[in-house]
């Protein structure tokens, strides 16, 4: 008896879901991305509205002075969904756990120099307390922006600050000699004289109630100016030219997670930026504002690992800011 296997190929009825199809085309499978972003948003049937803003409707594109034909304009370079989220983050958190683990039991830590980690600690401790904020800003964008897309990789943004935080403190506790020099951070926070300019540019951010430009005073300025001068030139290049290398190991993830968060913030600004004159001038506006209140709250931090060249370091990157915010359509 003779058998003959074939091959034989089942075309589905349908690629996608109805509301997907709709923007896409039926005959195009959408990706994973799309499936978990496109129109997901409610927009109709709503109960009431809220009791404690009746001006509004429970999710209202009105809340933000930006104006969008399409919410789903904005798009994740990154393709992000949950499942791909957590994914990316799982293996960076291997990678942050095994140079933890690293530095720790080979005793890197206690072959700092001692003023080295006196600067380490006096400039990144602190800075707990920002992640939180930055935490706080990200769950404020995605309960009150419009749009999935939007909302979205804002609540990620919001889990990773956290994250960065948590990291901030273990970075503490590897370097300190007890938990105590968590305390002496939050003291540092909240009452000398170095920090009190960033922490008013924190919880300024707390009372704006414009998602959007929430987003811009967090995302693009805050974001924008620290991570490049903390993580980027403090840590990467000042303090591992002088010994400090394990400490760019210990902050690894945050230079690797803000080059990869720049690419969906720039591809916002740059989206929204598009839609009309209107959001270009609002947008310039916003950022301007926010980005000199930036510079000049990190400018004694800066002051506290780089000196007397601390100035021409922020200038430098507030330029370097402004020629990224050009590639994104907005003049700076």
């Amino acid at each position: 008896m003779q058998i003959d296997l074939r091959t034989v190929a089942i075309n589905p009825l349908r690629q996608t879901y109805d509301h997907i199809a709709r923007r896409i085309g039926p005959d195009k499978a959408a990706s994973r991305y799309q499936e978990g972003t496109l129109d997901l948003q409610a927009t109709h049937n709503f109960h009431y509205r809220p009791t404690w803003d009746p001006d509004h409707e429970i999710f209202d594109a009105s809340r933000s002075a930006i104006r969008m034909a399409d919410w789903y304009a904005f798009k994740d370079p990154r393709q992000f969904y949950y499942g791909a989220y957590t994914l990316a983050r799982a293996k960076q958190q291997d990678t942050a756990e095994a140079n933890f683990d690293f530095v720790e039991n080979r005793g890197l830590a206690a072959t700092l120099p001692e003023d080295l980690r006196a600067t380490v600690l006096a400039v990144l401790l602190p800075l707990r307390h920002v992640a939180w904020g930055g935490n706080m800003n990200g769950a404020f964008i995605a309960a009150y922006g419009y749009g999935t897309a939007l909302t979205q990789p804002s609540l990620y943004h919001a889990m990773d600050q956290l994250g960065i935080a948590q990291y901030l403190t273990r970075v503490g506790l590897l370097l300190g000699d007890d938990p105590s020099v968590l305390d002496d951070a939050k003291t540092r926070w909240m009452e000398d004289g170095v920090w009190q300019g960033l922490r008013r540019y924190v919880e300024d951010t707390f009372v704006l109630k414009d998602p959007f430009e929430l987003f811009v005073a967090q995302m693009v300025a805050l974001d924008g100016l620290l991570y490049p001068l903390v993580y980027e030139t403090i840590v990467d290049d000042v303090l591992s030219a002088n010994g400090g290398t394990a400490v760019a190991m210990l902050t690894q993830f945050m230079t690797e997670w803000f080059a990869e968060t720049r690419k969906w913030v720039d591809a916002t600004v740059k989206a929204a930026a598009a839609e009309s004159p209107e959001n270009k001038a609002l947008l310039e506006k916003w950022i301007g504002h926010w980005r000199d209140r930036a510079a000049a709250a990190l400018m004694p931090v800066a002051q506290i690992a780089l000196g007397s060249q601390a100035d021409a370091v922020t200038s430098e990157l507030v330029s370097q800011f402004n020629t990224r915010l050009a590639k994104a359509g907005v003049s700076l």
